[in-house]
């Protein structure tokens, strides 16, 4: 929009650009605020007491989770709620991050539960939002389960799965470590195929992060 107005300089630095400038649409990027936002208005900052009340509510849900005693409904209801959590907070992604919720929420992944698989990808791709733990993520073993789940998961988990691929290729390391993955690429590849809207979608977009990094 900026360059169809007529406008020749870049609208950061304010500096000329050339002529017929070359510029590379992030579609990456854009699919990643698409499904992050959803073109919702900014809500306003909240009281610092409702604050404190879902740090002390984030955390009953992250032991219930991470209790090998819980039951797959009861899992299934704290990640449901850790998902609306982490959606908007920063702070709570990181508090999440940190007690260990990640490989309760991997093993979630692994279920047969297609509704318990759903929510934990979701939970992680909205603790990816995080810069801070894309890497942390990928040591903690999330490419082996994103790649099954391309593979055989339900088309919403195979969505899923490749929107969080894009995220953890944000990070340039990440996208060597996802390249040399066996069957990542090929995975993505296949859903870009055979898929249906959503999944294709999101699979090119998540094949477009990756190719940005010459050796994939």
């Amino acid at each position: 929009q900026w360059i169809d107005s007529g406008n020749r300089t870049c609208p950061i630095t304010k500096l000329p650009l050339s002529e017929n400038p070359s510029l590379i649409p992030n579609h990456a990027l854009r699919s990643l605020i698409s499904n992050f936002a959803h073109v919702s208005p900014k809500e306003p900052s909240r009281p610092r007491t409702q604050q404190e009340h879902s740090h002390s509510q984030s955390q009953a849900l992250i032991s219930t989770l991470i209790s090998r005693s819980s039951s797959n409904a009861s899992k299934l209801e704290s990640l449901s709620r850790l998902v609306r959590l982490t959606k908007r907070d920063s702070s709570i992604r990181r508090k999440v991050t940190e007690s260990g919720v990640v490989r309760a929420a991997l093993d979630c992944v692994d279920s047969c539960n297609q509704v318990l698989q759903e929510k934990s990808l979701s939970l992680l791709l909205n603790l990816s939002l995080e810069d801070d733990n894309k890497v942390g993520l990928v040591a903690d073993g999330v490419i082996r389960r994103i790649v099954s789940v391309l593979r055989v998961g339900s088309p919403d988990c195979k969505a899923i799965a490749a929107t969080l691929l894009t995220s953890l290729a944000v990070v340039e390391v990440n996208k060597a470590t996802i390249g040399s993955y066996p069957d990542a690429i090929s995975a993505l590849v296949y859903l870009l195929r055979v898929g249906n809207d959503r999944e294709r979608k999101e699979s090119a977009t998540a094949l477009y992060a990756l190719c940005s990094f010459p050796d994939n």
